[in-house]
């Protein structure tokens, strides 16, 4: 093998910027008029909240770096600086919210209104409907309301994180008090922020803080309103929740989930023109910086918005009722392929591999795999890992139905999964409560990896039937995210998932994984003897390729030996979500990598990777991206699909796709931008997503004869034979 050249930091995007851009392509989809009007709506709704989990833990994490002697466990590739990275994050984010404001008051707005969505002004309301918010004031915002004066003896209130906040300056005009204060009002959470004002059937709304802004002079009775503005503090919410071990891992992130509550600033977004005076009233206690001179140009934490303040409310609008025409045509997924409706899952799955590729297909199989195998009197054991679910969830329950029903349950529940903390503490008891067996994995690693494991006596031996996913066990995401899944029998793999389950429950170690690759004992050097077989295959003159489709590409380890495979003569093909550090077209460097980006109607979330070409190829899932933290403190797990004709499927059904997509794809280009991918000569449009959906509605209509639990004459000659799957 040729020496391994030395990259250099301009040969990497730092992954902050890269974010930003990801984030740009979910802006461009609102601002693209060709999507449905309320699913615009919905994309700058995710546009915000994206941001402010940005900021909540990716900003949050530099500025410790920055401000406070915090060391990066992970150096970037591109050698950025804390503080410069700051700066350039602070600049692009106020453009991109110029942005997001323009689309909303400019195009928006506009549009809303000819479709009879109206937002009206308090002064543009009619006497009904000035009559409508009085009412609304008096008989349900008043009472909730707790208006705060600020003065030495009452003291600024400590700002929730993310809570929209109206500021004030009064004048006294009568009875006691200062005769100049301050006073902030909270949005209560329990409030509309679309509060109704229109006849029934119509769909006009006033803002909650315009009708609270209107009602000032009775919240704060014998003054006169001077000013007013609105506010929202973004405060740091990556609390380590690893930073002191404790006989009770429960307990000791319910602790650290309340210490959130009282972090550091880390953002101020108020009304464009604020005030002098309010500005300094709500920034008083908030160490938010100012005005501090980086490389000749000044870095500041104020983030001036000329439009609505805090966008994820406008999910409100997006789930109107009705208004079928401004949004994307509902769709049924398919039963997956090689599934029949009113068979035996079990029996299936021993027969043969079940590749499942969501939201095109159906959830439902993943969910009758628990639920089965709780009421099967067969069944011995069920075990589950459970990152992120839904609140409701079917599996969740089917999990204590099972333990309820005596059969041996454990459910490794990740506690640190980021903000869903508590909504995971929550299940936790309420599956102990039932006798479910939970465990909370480790204190040094999340556990990322999804599978499922039943064990089922069959005659005079037992047979093991995993599930093996890209994404969380939660419905609700599942009709959202794109993901892929595998049932399988396969005897080698249960063996592994077996294996897997006991370090995770037990900390067992010393198993020889046969076909699975677990992190963080292989994932990543396996990953990297891939992609160097792959260069070697060029370096011989032989066919090589690469095909990766993942959401982020962070690790310089990778990178690098993805450079290296191009510079050998790899062609190389990634479909890279969001973060992306990565160049593709750098002369001499990565001239064979390819880099695109896909944003559309469903959040593109699985990870696959293909290492070679036709018989020779190498095809694989896994529930991790290429990122350091995946690799080194998590426990993920890498799985091959080996049915031929799933595989098959893969490589010319699932990645050509995502290539082809030239709609709502982005290439990325050397200088780190990215180009929307346009049809080239007298190409048709191709978008990947609505192939895949169609393809799954002829599906449906060539499973028709399976449906309302009706089989074929096929089928039922199937559900009648005994399981005859060899092991491989």
């Amino acid at each position: 093998m040729s020496q391994i050249p030395t990259y250099k930091p301009e040969h990497f995007i730092n992954r902050e910027l890269s974010w930003l851009e990801f984030n740009t392509r979910v802006l461009e989809e609102a601002q693209d008029a060709s999507n449905p009007l309320l699913d615009r709506l919905k994309f700058l709704a995710i546009f915000s909240s994206n941001l402010d989990e940005f900021f909540m833990v990716r900003v949050a994490g530099l500025r410790e770096q920055a401000f406070g002697g915090v060391v990066a466990q992970d150096k970037t590739p591109d050698d950025m600086a804390p503080i410069e990275q700051l700066l350039q994050i602070s600049q692009r984010t106020k453009q991109l919210i110029s942005d997001q404001c323009a689309c909303w008051n400019e195009d928006i707005l506009p549009s809303l209104a000819k479709e009879g969505i109206r937002i009206l002004q308090v002064d543009e309301l009619n006497k009904k409907q000035s009559k409508l918010v009085s009412d609304f004031f008096q008989k349900r915002a008043f009472p909730i309301l707790t208006p705060m004066a600020i003065d030495p003896s009452h003291p600024s209130p400590r700002f929730h994180n993310r809570g929209v906040y109206l500021a004030a300056s009064l004048q006294r005009v009568s009875g006691l008090g200062p005769a100049d204060l301050s006073a902030v009002v909270q949005l209560p959470q329990v409030l509309p922020r679309f509060v109704p004002v229109g006849e029934p059937g119509e769909t006009t709304f006033v803002l909650l803080e315009d009708v609270l802004a209107s009602k000032l002079p009775e919240l704060f009775g014998g003054y006169k309103i001077a000013r007013h503005t609105t506010f929202r503090i973004t405060r740091d919410m990556d609390v380590d929740l690893l930073d002191e071990e404790g006989d009770d891992m429960l307990r000791a992130i319910e602790t650290r989930l309340r210490e959130r509550q009282h972090s550091e600033a880390v953002r101020l977004e108020v009304e464009k023109g604020v005030a002098s005076n309010l500005l300094a009233m709500i920034t008083g206690q908030e160490k938010l910086h100012q005005d501090i001179p980086v490389e000749g140009q000044m870095y500041d934490e104020i983030y001036p918005v000329d439009a609505l303040l805090d966008m994820t409310s406008l999910w409100e609008l997006v789930r109107l009722p009705g208004k079928a025409d401004l949004r994307e045509a509902p769709f049924v997924a398919r039963i997956p392929l090689g599934l029949h409706l009113g068979e035996d899952l079990f029996a299936e799955i021993a027969d043969h591999d079940i590749l499942l590729h969501h939201p095109f297909d159906s959830f439902d199989p993943v969910v009758q795999f628990v639920q089965q195998a709780a009421d099967d009197p067969h069944v011995l054991a069920i075990k589950q890992t459970l990152y992120r679910t839904s609140g409701d969830s079917p599996i969740v329950r089917a999990l204590i139905q099972a333990a309820e029903n005596g059969k041996h349950v454990t459910a490794l529940v990740e506690l640190k999964a980021r903000f869903d903390e508590a909504n995971n503490i929550s299940w936790s008891r309420i599956m102990e409560r039932a006798g479910v067996h939970v465990v909370y994995g480790f204190m040094d690693l999340k556990t990322h990896s999804k599978l499922s494991m039943v064990v089922r006596q069959e005659n005079n031996k037992v047979r093991r039937y995993v599930h093996l996913s890209t994404g969380n066990y939660n419905p609700s995401t599942a009709a959202l995210y794109t993901d892929t899944g595998l049932f399988t029998s396969d005897k080698l793999m249960a063996d592994d998932a077996t294996a897997l389950f006991n370090f995770l429950t037990g900390y067992s170690q010393g198993h020889k994984w046969e076909k699975l690759v677990v992190a963080p004992q292989k994932l990543h050097q396996r990953t990297l003897e891939l992609i160097d077989a792959q260069a070697e295959r060029a370096r011989e003159g032989k066919s090589s390729r690469i095909f990766a489709k993942l959401n982020s590409l962070v690790d310089r380890r990778t990178i690098e030996a993805l450079y290296r495979a191009s510079e050998a003569g790899t062609q190389i093909d990634l479909v890279v979500r969001g973060i992306c550090s990565l160049r593709p077209g750098l002369p001499g460097i990565s001239e064979n990598i390819r880099v695109r980006s896909i944003v559309d109607r469903f959040l593109e979330h699985s990870r696959i990777f293909v290492f070679g070409e036709g018989s020779k190829s190498e095809v694989y899932m896994t529930s991790a991206d290429w990122m350091p933290r995946n690799f080194e403190r998590r426990v993920e797990v890498m799985f091959p699909i080996e049915d031929p004709q799933l595989c098959k499927r893969v490589i010319e059904e699932i990645i050509p796709a995502y290539l082809r997509d030239n709609s709502k794809a982005r290439e990325l280009m050397p200088d780190g931008s990215y180009q929307r991918a346009k049809p080239k000569g007298k190409e048709p449009e191709y978008r990947a997503q609505r192939d895949l959906l169609l393809n799954a509605t002829l599906g449906n209509s060539s499973q028709a004869g399976h449906t309302n639990g009706q089989l074929s004459d096929k089928s039922k000659k199937r559900s009648k034979r005994k399981p005859a799957r060899k092991s491989r």
